[in-house]
């Protein structure tokens, strides 16, 4: 409802540079204008009536040429002696520029998004490859369309689950990462904090000082080893230890460390009087951290968290070098298989950016509904 209100105010409104902008709209029409209709055209056929439209187009630009002129030559009481800025003269431009807008936008449908939808037409049943970028692009991501689609699936589980399961073992994580001696710890108490803190420690400090890369490879072939060693046949270690479960644990085990920090930082956030002070209602340490600390911790750490799954849909790919059948790998799949890289690789890298776009705008509404600000935009970790 706003965005409508907002659109009448708009329309309603007398705007300042109403002769200047449109003209630029109009002349995009007429450039528009000039390219040659397809088959599928709806204006060609009409003749005079496309004409029509074209001579609008030119008589707002011979009007806003006269408005120029008439301002230059007044230029110290346009307002009072122009009969462009009579009142009536200016609701007429003003409806006038409308006019000028949708006819540059019925020629921009006409000549453009038809001839678009004309070429898409043509290169789907085609029995080659086309030579040209476009309909070569069109034509392998038609005929490569269940790779894509295969691709896309395996990367937005791996990204979903990975983050779903990084999240509960950076819960365990930082738990162990933000362990402090209380008085009343014996020694073994204290020494099994001192192994978890050094061991959560010491975690994030390899997964977040190396790439991602490097760590799908020693975990899938880590695993193959494992399972060969164990007895298992090459095709059945295969089976139990996929590219795609690699992925998983590999994906899982990297996101921990870095929402681990995220929530580390979210917690050390949190006023250390609040934790006292539920301590001194006769809490332990864990009944503060669990019923005071932690849900305040997340709730602040929720934008950054939400965003992993963001970074984690974009570094998927690398996971193509265990073979894992992202998109990716999907990509360079169809690359050579038609020996055109160009194409394909613009293809990834728009359906990349549509689910980068699409996650951060449903993080966004969920982030609001929790009461958490709008995740922000973050480089890849890796």
């Amino acid at each position: 409802m706003k965005t409508i209100n907002r659109l009448a105010s708009f329309t309603k409104a007398d705007h300042r540079y109403v002769y200047l902008g449109t003209s630029v709209i109009a002349a995009l029409g007429l450039v528009f204008s000039q390219r040659n209709p397809t088959p599928l055209s709806f204006l060609a056929p009409t003749g005079v009536f496309q004409d029509c439209l074209w001579a609008i187009l030119w008589a707002w630009l011979v009007v806003s040429a006269a408005a120029l002129v008439t301002k230059l030559m007044h230029w110290n009481d346009y307002r009072e002696t122009s009969p462009f800025a009579s009142e009536r003269f200016r609701r007429g431009a003003r409806l006038g520029s409308y006019v000028v807008v949708a006819i540059a936008a019925i020629f921009f449908i006409d000549r453009c998004v038809m001839s678009f939808i004309d070429l898409v037409r043509v290169s789907i049943v085609s029995d080659s490859n086309p030579s040209d970028f476009l309909s070569s692009l069109v034509y392998m991501t038609y005929k490569s369309g269940d790779f894509f689609i295969r691709g896309i699936e395996i990367t937005i589980a791996l990204a979903i689950f990975g983050t779903v399961i990084a999240f509960f073992l950076a819960l365990l994580f930082v738990f162990l990462r933000i362990q402090t001696f209380d008085r009343v710890d014996n020694d073994l108490v204290r020494f099994f904090k001192s192994i978890g803190r050094g061991f959560a420690t010491i975690y994030s400090t390899i997964v977040r000082g190396t790439p991602m890369m490097v760590q799908g490879l020693l975990i899938y072939y880590a695993g193959f080893t494992v399972l060969r060693g164990m007895g298992f046949e090459t095709a059945q270690a295969n089976q139990i230890w996929s590219t795609f479960n690699a992925g998983l644990v590999t994906i899982s085990l990297n996101s921990t460390a870095y929402m681990m920090e995220v929530l580390r930082g979210g917690i050390e956030s949190i006023d250390p009087g609040q934790a006292e002070a539920a301590r001194s209602l006769g809490l332990s340490q864990w009944q503060a951290m669990r019923k005071v600390v932690f849900p305040q911790g997340i709730k602040n750490a929720i934008p950054a968290l939400t965003n992993e799954l963001i970074i984690n849909i974009k570094d998927s790919s690398v996971l193509s070098v265990i073979g894992v059948f992202d998109l990716m790998y999907a990509t360079t799949t169809v690359a050579g298989v038609y020996y055109r890289q160009m194409e394909v690789y613009c293809v990834a890298l728009v359906v990349y950016l549509i689910l980068t776009l699409v996650a951060s705008r449903l993080l966004e509404a969920f982030g609001k509904k929790l009461g958490a600000e709008a995740p922000a935009t973050l480089p890849s970790s890796n």
